[in-house]
């Protein structure tokens, strides 16, 4: 009975025995394909460079593959510039154009080269799946230069198909293309384990390389979690966010990069701390800011305002939801505001910063209005 069942749902995909037994056929053929190429990545922390260019040189794999087919026909400087071109071919053809050097006759060596290469590294690969990974407008003709040279009167074929994306004035989209199928054929599968964002200055376009490539899995990891928390409207989140973006001089990726507005936050932070150094909270400076520089000075201030608002929301938090169990976290109880001491594990250490004129010592957790209007402005 249960196999009656089963037989009638297979059934349903499959009516007729030659299609099951082609279905068959088909997948014990993918079956003897050597395993694809998976890909790890943990820690991105919003480091977009390095892994932008891991994900499209297929992490050295690339230029192994060049090494390994090309070796006695191309030399090293040739097989490195053909590399580059690959992982960034934009950028590379421009390059060609201004020194004048696309011709006729390299744009069809290129192509034959990029198309040697694609086959490559697409041989353990099925017909079907590399349709899915090539462009629907240029699948028919990738498919004729990949598969036609197998027989021997069609020699001519290729020059006569290239000569036709010549005439047609496509060959730098053509070119670009079969750099991209290339890049997407050396990894099959990309598994992001925790951290996309941190401190980096662009976790967005790591997001959106992953989003181009397609072929991924997350598994979010605490700071992408607090992202998250940030985009639903968790006000402690939210502070935790700009907290370490600030701390790192990471603006670009704040205010370029996901449009957060930090003007009310810098008003607020130039009329609390005006004359106040807040050398405590000096910003670490890994990466120059490129569309948002803000003076490291001015930094410093936003960077203790956002911290001080962080430190009383999750004191609010911590208290309302008493099942967090998480009292060992309320920095402003342990925190001697008048004798300028913080106390851990029934010990005095002296605070390297004792101007706070937002607290209150007699309830140090209290929000005030101008703190609670800039963090809406943060976000709205």
């Amino acid at each position: 009975m249960t196999q009656e069942k089963y037989l009638r749902l297979l059934a349903k995909s499959y009516p007729t025995v030659e299609a099951a037994r082609g279905e068959i056929v088909r997948l014990k053929t993918y079956l003897q394909l050597p395993k694809p190429t998976e890909y790890f990545f943990s820690d991105l922390h919003g480091e977009d460079g390095a892994f932008i260019h891991l994900m499209r040189s297929g992490s050295g794999n690339i230029r192994t593959k060049i090494r390994e087919l090309f070796l006695n026909t191309l030399t090293e400087m040739e097989q490195n510039q053909l590399a580059n071109l690959i992982y960034d071919p934009d950028r590379v053809l421009e390059i060609i154009q201004e020194k004048e050097m696309m011709t006729d006759e390299w744009i069809r060596m290129i192509i034959l080269r990029l198309i040697h290469l694609l086959r490559y590294v697409s041989a353990k690969q099925t017909r079907a799946y590399m349709r899915q990974v090539l462009p629907p407008y240029y699948v028919d003709t990738v498919e004729e230069l990949l598969y036609s040279t197998e027989y021997a009167n069609t020699k001519d074929y290729p020059h006569r198909v290239i000569q036709g994306i010549i005439e047609a004035e496509a060959e730098l989209e053509f070119i670009t293309m079969l750099c991209d199928s290339i890049q997407r054929t050396s990894v099959n599968y990309v598994h992001i384990i925790g951290d996309i964002f941190d401190r980096g200055k662009a976790p967005h376009n790591i997001v959106e390389e992953l989003m181009d490539f397609g072929r991924i899995d997350i598994q979010w990891g605490n700071h992408d979690i607090m992202w998250m928390g940030a985009a639903a409207g968790n006000e402690v989140c939210m502070c935790s966010v700009l907290r370490a973006n600030i701390s790192y001089n990471n603006f670009d990726a704040l205010e370029d990069g996901y449009g957060l507005n930090l003007r009310a936050l810098s008003s607020f932070a130039q009329e609390v701390y005006g004359d106040d150094p807040c050398t405590a909270f000096m910003p670490k400076v890994l990466d120059e800011n490129v569309f948002d520089i803000v003076d490291i000075d001015l930094a410093a201030k936003m960077h203790k305002a956002i911290a001080i608002i962080m430190f009383k929301l999750e004191h609010q938090l911590i208290k309302r939801n008493p099942v967090l169990d998480m009292d060992d976290r309320l920095v402003l109880d342990k925190t001697d505001f008048k004798r300028g001491v913080f106390l851990s594990n029934g010990k005095e250490f002296p605070m390297k910063d004792t101007n706070f004129p937002t607290i209150d010592p007699e309830n140090p957790p209290l929000t005030t209005e101008p703190q609670r209007e800039c963090l809406l402005w943060c976000y709205f």
